[in-house]
């Protein structure tokens, strides 16, 4: 069986983590007359909220329940990001032999040294969140649940806090999925998973989202046997369905066994292990593993936060109500981070904490609405995108046309081995005004990044073609994609003038 480690302190790594994060013998700060804010939540978006205001020399507090860094330290980004860098390395010693390496004896992971790994790594980057850290910063650090007593107070730790202005920023948690019997089996989420010390022999992944197929593959990776059930009828429904076919294929390469377009009607224990009943195209089968991993469901953190005591709007499935100010029903109180975007992602809950700062200390009028907001999906080869593709497009009556380029037509990428993939460029019609793109390459995650800051700074393809990229690098494909929306400026009735020209000028 898997061995789950109590999550208190059970090392020197969560130690050093805990010690950082939520310290137990932590002091909270006699509270001030009043705070220009006070934050509510330690994740992404409090942090940057809390010290971003301090530095500009607010009186402010931060009030944290449980770990600070939220998800992204202790559950989500981090951890997960160390587990797919070990299993990136499992596979390259598995690949070795297609660039002429031999690796004796081949690929042999051990599991514990990659966990001990990842909370080393963990705990080491854990200072940058700490309430030590943010005390030095001048924040009011209490350590406590947060309750809303009214407009303009909140209580924590039997003390009272008066704020003019507050952020709820207290994000969102793995949501109870309503499958008959998974509780009673037991399962792991995004919050325990990362606690292994054993690697499950098998491995049931419900969802196959962005942090399924990330996790699926990366424990492919490591060899257990793993399967997929999702209920939609491909994986990463949200995606360009071009791009998710290709990682489908990179998926079921790694050993991953797909069912896709599946219902799960029932989990039970099994002699050694726990059994999924699973209804797929109309025919009942069943999945023995050793452990379940759900990894699809976010549900906001609204919950003993009094929210209704400070005229807060509030939805149990959908979170805190904003406006595009980010601003709540009370004026007083704005909100920020997957309490109440649609965008559930680190970089998006950074960029609405500064609206915050703006809008709630200086009156400002910055828009969430205006936010460009790249995301990338960290499987192997990794899928990125920004703004909006062709379908999106097509519903919101935008003429577009598309640009794309394989990358088994990049240089490095045929280098690099690297080919399976393509980029794909969407610009409004008639000019170079980029609405969109999508990329799907191993280093996809980083290569968006130039087309989020053309649209960002209203850069259009005109001017990537200009653009010189060092070579050989992969990021060429959007120089490639650039000149290939060059070509198109020359329309028969240009290359006929040109053609005079240089037949007068010969």
């Amino acid at each position: 069986m898997t061995q789950v480690l109590d999550r208190t302190v059970v090392d020197p790594h969560d130690a050093a983590l805990i010690a950082n994060v939520h310290p137990t013998d932590w002091v909270n700060p006699a509270p001030a007359r009043r705070y220009n804010l006070v934050v509510i939540g330690g994740g992404t978006a409090g942090l940057v909220t809390a010290a971003g205001a301090a530095g500009l020399g607010a009186r402010v507090a931060l009030i944290e329940r449980g770990r600070m860094g939220g998800d992204c330290l202790n559950y989500g980004c981090v951890p997960s990001k160390a587990l797919i860098r070990a299993a990136h390395a499992a596979a390259d010693v598995r690949d070795a032999g297609d660039f002429g390496v031999v690796v004796p004896g081949g690929v042999r992971v051990d599991f514990a040294a990659v966990m001990e790994r990842m909370r080393r790594l963990r705990a080491g980057i854990s200072h940058h969140d700490s309430a030590a850290r943010f005390r030095e910063l001048g924040v009011d650090v209490f350590l406590g649940a947060a309750r809303f007593t009214g407009p303009d107070t909140v209580a924590v730790a039997g003390k009272e806090l008066r704020f003019r202005h507050a952020c709820i920023a207290t994000g969102a948690r793995a949501a109870a999925l309503p499958i008959p019997g998974l509780a009673e089996a037991g399962y792991l989420t995004n919050e325990t998973v990362f606690d292994l010390t054993e690697l499950p022999r098998r491995l049931a992944v419900i969802g196959a989202g962005p942090i399924g197929c990330e996790l699926a593959q990366a424990f492919a990776r490591f060899g257990a046997q793993v399967t997929v059930v999702e209920v939609a009828p491909r994986i990463l429904i949200r995606e360009e369905e071009r791009a998710a076919a290709i990682l489908q294929e990179s998926l079921i390469a790694d050993g991953v066994r797909l069912m896709v377009g599946a219902k799960i009607e029932g989990i039970s224990t099994a002699t050694g292990g726990k059994r999924i009943r699973v209804r797929l195209g109309g025919v009942e089968d069943h999945v023995e593993v050793d452990e379940i991993l759900v990894g699809v469901g976010r549900a906001p953190n609204v919950d003993g936060l009094g929210l209704d005591a400070a005229g807060v709007e509030y939805d149990r499935s959908a979170g805190v109500r904003v406006d595009d100010f980010l601003r709540t029903r009370n004026p007083r109180i704005f909100a920020a981070g997957d309490i109440c975007s649609a965008f559930k992602f680190t970089h998006t809950a950074d960029a609405q904490a500064r609206i915050v700062i703006q809008n709630a200390l200086f009156k400002g009028r910055a828009r969430n609405s205006a936010l460009t907001i790249p995301w990338a999906t960290y499987t192997d080869p990794e899928i990125a995108h920004v703004g909006i593709d062709g379908q999106e497009a097509a519903a919101r009556g935008l003429k577009v046309r598309a640009f794309t380029q394989g990358m088994d037509g990049v240089d490095r990428a045929i280098l690099d081995g690297e080919t399976a993939g393509f980029a794909t460029v969407w610009v409004e019609e008639g000019s170079d005004r980029i609405a969109g793109a999508t990329i799907i390459a191993r280093h996809a995650g980083d290569l968006i990044g130039e087309i989020a800051v053309a649209m960002a700074g209203g850069v259009g393809l005109g001017t990537l073609a200009k653009t010189i990229h060092p070579y050989p690098t992969q990021a060429e494909v959007w120089k490639k994609i650039a000149d290939a929306y060059h070509r198109t400026r020359l329309t028969p009735r240009v290359k006929r003038l040109m053609e005079r020209w240089f037949a007068w000028t010969r």
